[in-house]
């Protein structure tokens, strides 16, 4: 009898590496999975990195355009993701998965070129040049991210992807930790204009590791080894709407969509605290680049730690479940320490707190989540979860918080506090979805999901 498709090899018909020992330790890591692990860090390096780069470039634009309105801002980036999403989803439709994914980073280098060109003609100081440039690298941030994380479950198998999405996680973390080091130490001395080039360059890189990636999954499959049984050589069916009608028509997708608007109110009602009082305690641009470049650091360095070391044994020991609830019982206590105390250095303390127990934890077990989905909701639906939810969130939060922010930090604080208390049992509803679905080869494992929450709630009903 032949040996079972998408089940691993025999460990004596692989050959070990002394990196191959180092990812066994860590992460246990296959021999035969080392090749695909090492080239999807790599691509996060560079994808995470290049876009750590720009980043605090679009915040200190965002201070040019003017802290007080960024709820405009926010509005204008979700419009403009509400109308990429169709367009992703048409180009997803018409181009081989192959050849569309290389093209998402070609494209967006090619807009940061573009850019530059405006900024060294002087234009930098523009109000509106700075708010464009502001929601464009607030729509395509959300979408890279999107395409890489599709892509790894795309690759990677439900049991794979608990022992490898913390540890591939690392690599985006340390292009975390370079890009704000390149941008907190060259920003005064090359200048804004001159980052944007050490972007694209690293986006352009990152598309050539994307077709790489896709040899390498087509290999495994020839191999016969656990992989995600599905290919990249085709287009998806359906129209531009259909990452729409995937979510409304899933409760479990519906449920991700929920869980990450929460995700995103918590964010924007930090970031509308932090940019406040980052706009008064420094005076110009750089200064504010470099102070949104120094928290990046600090972030990144700690999340690699844990992602390295922690994320999957977390993850192993205690379930899907603990990732997910890890966050809102620290922003509950987080934003009741900010109404006590809401000053720059508490403020500064949460956001790292915050954004390391995200990257380390929450989004690795988040993106475990789209594992047991069908290929159409990976590439359609979550776009539109990752793109349209999450800027609807930043564009309904900013208001509110633009709304609340008069009457003093402690008034976002208490709003922040009662978000994180309703994140809660959203988090754990959906953890618990995640570990009642199978994933048993089932032809379409969303519809699994679904089946098991409707369970549950007529369950529920039951015992009311």
């Amino acid at each position: 009898m032949g040996k079972p498709m998408n089940q691993p090899t025999s460990p004596t018909s692989q050959v070990s590496s002394p990196l191959g020992n180092v990812f066994k330790a860590l992460a246990a890591v296959e021999s035969y999975e080392v090749r695909a692990v090492v080239l999807s860090m790599l691509y996060f390096f560079l994808l995470f990195g290049s876009y750590s780069v720009v980043k605090p470039v679009r915040d200190a634009m965002g201070t040019v355009y003017g802290v007080s309105h960024l709820q405009e801002l926010f509005t204008a980036t979700f419009i403009v993701s509400f109308i990429f999403a169709p367009l992703y989803s048409t180009l997803a439709s018409r181009l081989k998965l192959s050849t569309f994914l290389p093209w998402v980073y070609g494209f967006v280098a090619a807009t940061i070129l573009l850019s530059y060109a405006l900024f060294v003609s002087g234009k930098y100081q523009d109000r509106w040049i700075a708010a464009g440039f502001y929601v464009w690298v607030s729509t395509f941030n959300m979408l890279i991210i999107s395409v890489f994380w599709t892509f790894m479950s795309d690759i990677f198998s439900r049991t794979q992807a608990k022992r490898l999405f913390g540890f591939v996680a690392a690599g985006g973390t340390i292009g975390g930790i370079l890009g704000p080091a390149i941008a907190t130490f060259l920003a005064t001395r090359i200048g804004n204009n001159n980052l944007l080039l050490i972007s694209a360059a690293g986006f352009a890189v990152t598309a050539v590791l994307v077709r790489m990636l896709a040899a390498e999954k087509q290999k495994l499959l020839a191999e016969g080894v656990e992989a995600q049984p599905t290919s990249l050589e085709h287009r998806l069916k359906g129209n531009p709407l259909d990452g729409f009608r995937l979510l409304l028509q899933s409760r479990y997708l519906l449920l991700l969509a929920v869980f990450l608007l929460l995700m995103t109110w918590i964010s924007t009602i930090v970031y509308f605290q932090l940019g406040d009082l980052i706009t008064k305690a420094f005076p110009n641009r750089e200064a504010r680049t470099q102070a949104y470049g120094m928290i990046d650091l600090t972030v990144n360095s700690f999340a690699v730690l844990i992602q390295l070391f922690g994320t999957g044994r977390i993850i192993a020991r205690f379930g899907v479940n603990t990732g997910l609830l890890l966050n809102p019982i620290i922003m509950v206590v987080a934003f009741l320490a900010i109404a006590f105390s809401p000053v720059l250095l508490v403020l500064c303390g949460v956001q790292i707190v915050r954004r390391v127990a995200e990257y380390a934890v929450a989004k690795p077990t988040r993106e475990m989540l789209f594992t047991v989905v069908d290929q159409e909701s990976r590439y359609k639906a979550k776009n539109v979860i990752d793109t349209v939810v999450y800027r609807f969130g930043d564009f309904s939060s900013a208001w509110v918080s633009a709304g609340i922010l008069p009457y003093g930090m402690a008034g976002l604080a208490i709003f922040g506090a009662i978000v994180s208390g309703i994140w809660f049992p959203i988090a754990y509803q959906l953890g618990k979805l995640y570990e009642r679905s199978r994933g048993r080869a089932a032809e379409n494992p969303g519809l699994a999901a679904d089946y098991a929450l409707g369970k549950t709630l007529r369950s529920q009903k039951g015992r009311v």
